[in-house]
């Protein structure tokens, strides 16, 4: 395997040179677990740590590596090696971080296309995959739409689904499959191309795992299956993990994500809600709230039936949702700096009573 075929490309190769890291070997981090990672090079893979200086000189979560990664590294052992710098991405497929206000969680790093996949049988809801396609655009991670298990339902119910998704986003690419008979397994494969990096995102139990073993060939995951009480898919895979197809493909499997809290997505939002974002244009003020003001464009067309109330309603929530993100963050970046001044200020204090 070459390193082409693991998604690296010019310029990185460029980078390398110019950084001066020829000297050590290049590999992309498949997988991570607690601060250990796995880099696979083109001849072998690494169980790999950070080294002191990378660890230690990190100012935040993106200077250390992801899964997704290119990093440089140097073997000391039998399949163990140092990691001494990370390259840089070109996309970052992101989510706020469980229970922490202002953090992010990094998905997956240097993703090409975001395969989003909802069971129609019980997952679809058109405001969450919103959400997911919103991330997908913050990230430069072009959208691909999966929509899984279409054998439990109708082809007049799943011609419903996609109408209902057009509706609201007409630009989007959209690909069933059935986890039963593989039906529109050849359609997902056209859609994948050597080199390229594809990440699977969804809830849990929508059959991510279940589509890495049919596009792979293999059994690479774990399946399980849903609860019939609580109608909730169980969380099979526990770790993001990188997977090169046979067909050349570069795949990332993701655990299954009950909350999908995002982050700063201001690009995201103006791309997917970009057909409500038009009807801006014809507000009479330039400070409308779009709430209750006389000759408010998206107001009115609403009240015409030009625009989807759901679809409007669906972006105010995540618009709040990011508001709130980043004034947690820019909270918890000031608190860091005033902890970081009181900590400078005792260490000059205990120099002084040295002397």
């Amino acid at each position: 395997m070459t390193l082409q075929e693991l998604g690296f490309t010019r310029g990185l190769e460029e980078y390398r040179t110019n950084e001066n890291l020829t000297s050590f070997e290049t590999g992309r981090v498949i997988s991570e677990h607690k601060e250990r990672y796995t880099v696979k090079t083109q001849d072998l893979e690494y169980e790999s740590e950070l080294l002191g200086n990378l660890r230690y000189s990190a100012d935040s979560r993106y200077d250390l590596p992801a899964v997704g990664d290119w990093v440089a590294i140097s073997a000391y052992d039998d399949h163990k090696a140092l990691i001494h710098a990370v390259y840089p991405r070109f996309s970052i497929i992101e989510r706020q971080a469980v229970g922490k206000k202002g953090q992010v969680q990094i998905i997956a790093t240097n993703i090409d296309i975001g395969l989003i996949v909802q069971a129609v049988d019980r997952d679809f809801n058109l405001n969450r995959l919103e959400r997911y396609l919103t991330i997908c655009n913050a990230s430069n991670a072009d959208p691909i739409i999966v929509l899984s298990k279409t054998d439990l339902i109708s082809k007049e119910q799943l011609a419903e689904i996609k109408n209902k998704i057009n509706s609201r986003n007409e630009k989007l690419s959209i690909i069933a499959v059935s986890n039963k008979n593989y039906a529109g397994y050849d359609n997902l494969k056209k859609e994948i191309q050597k080199g390229k990096t594809y990440c699977l995102l969804g809830s849990s139990g929508v059959g991510k795992s279940t589509l890495l073993n049919g596009l792979s060939g293999q059994l690479l995951m774990e399946t399980g299956h849903i609860s019939t009480s609580m109608n909730k898919g169980r969380h099979i895979t526990s770790h993001r993990e990188l997977v090169v197809l046979n067909d050349g493909g570069i795949l990332i499997d993701n655990p299954g994500m009950r909350e999908v809290g995002i982050s700063d997505v201001t690009d995201g939002l103006e791309i997917t809600f970009e057909s409500i974002l038009d009807f801006t244009q014809n507000c009479k003020y330039k400070d409308c709230s779009h709430t209750n003001e006389k000759e408010c464009g998206i107001l009115a067309a609403i009240e015409e039936g030009e625009l989807d109330e759901d679809a409007y309603f669906n972006y105010q929530k995540l618009e709040k949702e990011k508001n709130f993100f980043e004034m947690n963050s820019l909270d918890r970046k000031k608190k860091d700096k005033n902890m970081g001044k009181l900590i400078k200020q005792i260490i000059k204090e205990k120099k002084k009573t040295k002397f």
